[in-house]
């Protein structure tokens, strides 16, 4: 006889829940009408209780009174000289007079990170070719800011401010962090102040996204629109977890924000910060040295794996950390220090997320066995001269292409810049020209281009991506 009560109360509870649905109806469907002098005594709706079951009604209010003095507004300026010829050299030296100078301002957000050395984190396309910077702290104070240093493959950027009185976050473990995690992102989205929004964590480890760089992205669906770039993703306990840097939405960021925002951790953003700072606002990568191509279906059943996955070597490099490990070429590299290793941007990936000398264990399919190799990331050189590589290139320098390219579907090397009058001009190579493929033999990267050099040939051509998309071949005499 004991679920009596119980069965009571469910009663009860039935016979409300009809009572009030009936209610409810009967006052939609009722005609608006003039409320009669008794209707003052029907009591006034209840304000939310302030207590429920003994316990106050949670608020991320005291969390956010010492979050938000650590996030900054970050004001930049650009000067841009605008011409009616465009961006004709001729016309503009023959016309100076008609150039005037204009100033682009931009909008994002950043964090304080030292509040002692007056470190601000934020992202490296909110300040990308500024002028000058400036933040606007919570309460309105607005300081210059120096800039130490960025990267644009993970978009972080490091500057400075001097004040009394900053206020840092700390520095939470993103690796805890798990989907269905709380957060709440904090910035200065469209430029009409400091704004919280909140939601949960929805994937961690994210990769994959389309000209963003090295990517290992906390994805959340709190809301994060233009202006918000730089700003900060906090745990409950008020612990930088990230720093928001993109919304994605196939109409564009200026439509809004979909719930699918990107943070980059704060793991990946204090190893980067300390890279800027100890490297004089550089970040200096590491390679492991080898060339590699994805596997498909008929390469899979011929090397005898189980799924076509993983990064096929294809040619290791002497003195590289692939060479010190002992891999050769039709190894397939399926994982690195237990990260699953799907294709050679997953690796790419990989490499470029480590720091120079970080150890590194391979698991790698050999002869149909699994096997273990270890090693380390070599320094990865950011630039080679032209005249290193062949007399037929001298006055250009050769760079790393930048990550966003590659995940744009780019591969090879970029042309950083070219001297003036020099026989690589004379040839017709241009900055920022794309060099994807050249008689020398293939590659994919820059250590892949200076190899193909080991024996110069007789007619060297390039294949050059210029401007819009538009390819050509280039011969250099």
């Amino acid at each position: 006889m004991r679920p009596l009560p119980t069965l009571l109360t469910l009663s009860l509870a039935a016979a409300f829940g009809g009572f009030a649905a009936t209610a409810i109806r009967d006052g939609l469907e009722a005609p608006a009408q003039a409320a009669p002098a008794a209707a003052a005594t029907v009591p006034a709706i209840a304000a939310l209780p302030t207590v429920v079951s003994g316990q106050p009604l949670p608020s991320l209010a005291p969390m956010l009174a010492k979050v938000t003095p650590a996030v900054v507004s970050v004001h930049t300026k650009q000067r841009v000289k605008v011409s009616p010829f465009g961006g004709d050299p001729m016309f503009r030296r023959m016309f100076p007079e008609l150039t005037q100078e204009r100033i682009n301002e931009s909008l994002g957000s950043g964090v304080i990170v030292d509040a002692q050395r007056g470190y601000v984190l934020t992202n490296h396309h909110v300040i990308e070719g500024a002028d000058e910077v400036s933040v606007t702290l919570a309460d309105g104070r607005t300081l210059k800011a120096e800039f130490l240093g960025s990267d644009p493959d993970t978009d972080v950027a490091l500057m400075r401010i001097t004040a009394p009185n900053l206020v840092a976050l700390p520095l939470a473990n993103s690796d805890a962090l798990r989907v269905g995690d709380f957060v709440v992102a904090v910035g200065n989205p469209f430029g009409i102040g400091q704004t919280v929004t909140s939601g949960i964590v929805s994937a961690v480890g994210r990769t994959g996204l389309r000209g963003l760089g090295f990517q290992n992205f906390i994805q959340t669906d709190a809301s994060i629109n233009p202006g918000n770039s730089g700003g900060a993703l906090v745990n409950l306990n008020g612990e930088l977890v990230g720093i928001n840097t993109a919304s994605f939405n196939p109409r564009g960021s200026m439509a809004g924000n979909i719930g699918l925002g990107f943070a980059i951790p704060t793991s990946l953003a204090r190893n980067i910060m300390g890279q800027l700072i100890a490297n004089n606002g550089v970040v200096i990568r590491g390679t492991l040295g080898l060339e590699s191509q994805a596997v498909d279906a008929r390469l899979a059943q011929g090397l005898g794996l189980d799924e076509a996955r993983g990064a096929l070597v294809t040619q290791v490099y002497s003195g590289g950390g692939a060479a010190a490990a002992g891999l050769k070429p039709g190894d397939v590299i399926v994982a690195a220090n237990g990260e699953r290793i799907d294709d050679p941007d997953a690796l790419r990936n990989f490499e470029g997320l480590q720091a120079v000398g970080s150890r590194v264990a391979l698991d790698v399919r050999r002869d149909g066995k699994v096997i273990q190799l270890n090693t380390s990331l070599r320094e990865q050189p950011k630039s080679f001269q032209g005249l290193e590589l062949d007399p037929r290139l001298a006055g250009a320098v050769f760079a790393e292409l930048p990550e966003r390219l590659r995940q744009s579907g780019y591969s090879g090397v970029l042309v950083e810049s070219v001297a003036r009058g020099s026989r690589a001009a004379q040839n017709g190579l241009q900055k920022d020209d794309i060099i994807t493929a050249a008689t020398t033999g293939k590659f994919d990267d820059l250590s892949g281009f200076r190899a193909s050099f080991t024996q110069a040939p007789a007619q060297l051509i390039l294949r050059v991506v210029r401007g819009g998309g538009r390819q050509g071949n280039l011969p250099m005499q």
